[in-house]
């Protein structure tokens, strides 16, 4: 997907302003930005929910995933119907599996009053890769989990990541989520929004550690960046 000249505006403020940026296929791209700075409304454009003013969207992917803050389950359906839900014809040993890979086993036939917050947003990935979208957007879908959670989360991501290798657009606050999870890092300005830096990752996923020369170089990278905007917005790291 490529976002070419993008604009967007709300009541005469400059949202999106001859926005540019490039998702490579089969990679995580993780976004970075001030709260406030039009991420939510970049997805929503990558995703047609919205249209832009102006500009083009070249797009291959036929089918687009998204998974929002709210895991949004439908509270009257079990862990497995609420995964089957998207994809009736699946078979229910690919259920079971995206079940298994985030952790869920045994929980099958629980409902989602039943489950931790935690619980539910895995069941809502699971459920968004059972619709085998060749791009997923994510707006920041860990952001009400604590720390530890977060990194598990993250896990079980690059699992079903891996074995999939869809494409993802990741939006997070959070710079470990970004330096663990993404192929390439894009931090964005705010008023209006516009790419301010791409920062890629090489190392494998499977790979990372927190404690990694390339990582720790690439997060002195993103807080410098991020300094910048210190008065926009709010930027968490261990």
């Amino acid at each position: 997907m490529f976002l070419d000249g993008i604009y967007k505006s709300y009541d005469e403020i400059n949202v999106l302003h001859n926005f540019n940026m490039e998702i490579k296929d089969n990679e995580i791209t993780c976004i970075l930005g001030p709260s406030g700075c039009g991420k939510s409304t970049l997805l929503n454009v990558m995703a047609g929910i919205i249209n832009p003013d102006k500009g083009s969207i070249k797009n291959n992917h036929k089918k687009i995933g998204y998974v929002f803050q709210e895991d949004r389950l439908l509270p009257w359906k079990t862990v497995f119907e609420n995964i089957k839900i998207v994809n009736k014809i699946a078979s229910d040993n690919k259920i079971q599996n995206l079940i298994d890979i985030v952790g869920l086993s045994n929980f099958e036939n629980k409902y989602p009053n039943q489950l931790s917050g935690g619980m539910r947003q895995r069941c809502s990935i699971a459920r968004a890769f059972n619709y085998e979208c060749q791009m997923l957007l994510m707006d920041e879908p860990f952001k009400s989990l604590d720390y530890d959670l977060r990194i598990n989360m993250v896990k079980s991501l690059i699992d079903i990541w891996h074995k999939w290798k869809n494409s993802i657009v990741f939006v997070t606050h959070e710079i470990d989520e970004a330096l663990l999870l993404g192929n390439r890092v894009v931090v964005l300005t705010k008023n209006p929004c516009t790419v301010e830096t791409v920062i890629k990752i090489n190392t494998p996923q499977n790979l990372r550690s927190l404690d990694d020369r390339e990582l720790f170089e690439v997060r002195s990278k993103l807080i410098k960046t991020l300094s910048k905007q210190q008065d926009k917005g709010t930027y968490k790291s261990a």
